[in-house]
């Protein structure tokens, strides 16, 4: 089937006012090769669905669409975009669904049910840089697993793309860090320029796919995890006899039980001796 013929993105940012706003993390991609390019990351997009969050006048959405994603579901909370976008759903009619919503307060599960949609879906999105964290966070932290998506290939700023592959005693290992390789395999892919966007941000971005696991690395109870990876990195100059007194009544006995030195500090931890922690918090009860 011939590609409609749709006037270029810088036409329509035009025609429709749409100026990128710092307050909503926009950074528009104008780049068509680069965007077919992220749209690539996301795997071979014949017949699949596809979640995009932040679609902005619709530079990554036409390209998912060229890729031959049988349908995209596209969530948006600037108003200014939802015609733009409108135009383009016109032009792959029955292929993109446009939401007006912010993305950190939906329930994905539902929203995609109430569409018809029951399997997991691929997510592919050029993330606003003002919640690109909190999103993951979020599709990392569902209380059922697996999860709603069956990949994320996702744009971050690189130093938030450095924690998600970090390994230990690195400067750039912490929670996200943990959660992200606790539930999934993350990968950076490739970087972008910030010459790429408009306007350019001051940093440099990266392309990241994760891929979630059928069974966390390592038994532990989700609630547990976060407590001890908030409290042993919300002090990580500390040794960790310091650090978790919070969660243990005696933190140096709870220590030498797991096998971790109570003079190792969190950095120096990997995701099983979190888990292992996290257990020991929980009682050593086994839950995921």
């Amino acid at each position: 089937m011939a590609e409609p013929q749709l006037p270029s993105l810088r036409d329509v940012v035009a025609r429709h006012a749409i100026a990128p706003r710092k307050s909503l993390g926009q950074n528009f991609l104008f780049d068509l090769n680069l965007t077919r390019r992220i749209a690539r990351a996301a795997g071979p997009l014949s017949g699949t669905t596809i979640y995009e969050v932040g679609p902005g006048p619709g530079g990554l959405t036409r390209a998912l669409l060229a890729e031959g994603a049988a349908r995209v579901i596209a969530v948006e909370r600037d108003p200014r975009c939802i015609a733009a976008l409108g135009e383009l759903a016109t032009a792959y009619p029955g292929r993109l669904d446009v939401i007006e919503a912010d993305a950190l307060a939906l329930d994905e599960v539902a929203l995609l049910a109430d569409r018809g949609i029951t399997g997991p879906v691929r997510v592919a999105a050029n993330l606003p840089y003002n919640i690109g964290s909190a999103l993951l966070v979020k599709w990392l932290s569902s209380a059922s697993w697996p999860p709603f998506w069956q990949s994320l290939t996702l744009m971050f700023q690189r130093e938030v793309a450095l924690r998600l592959t970090a390994r230990p005693r690195s400067s750039a290992y912490g929670r996200l860090s943990v959660l992200s390789q606790w539930r999934s395999a993350p990968q950076l892919l490739f970087d972008v320029h910030p010459s790429a966007f408009t306007p350019p941000p001051k940093v440099t971005s990266s392309v990241v796919r994760l891929e979630p696991l059928l069974e966390p690395r390592a038994p532990c109870t989700l609630h547990a995890l976060e407590r001890v990876t908030a409290a042993g990195f919300g002090n990580r100059r500390k040794m960790l006899r310091q650090s978790l007194k919070t969660l243990f009544a005696d933190v140096e006995s709870h220590l030498r039980q797991v096998g971790i030195a109570p003079t190792a500090r969190a950095e120096e931890l990997d995701i099983a001796e979190f888990a292992a922690l996290a257990r020991a918090l929980d009682g050593s009860a086994i839950r995921r």
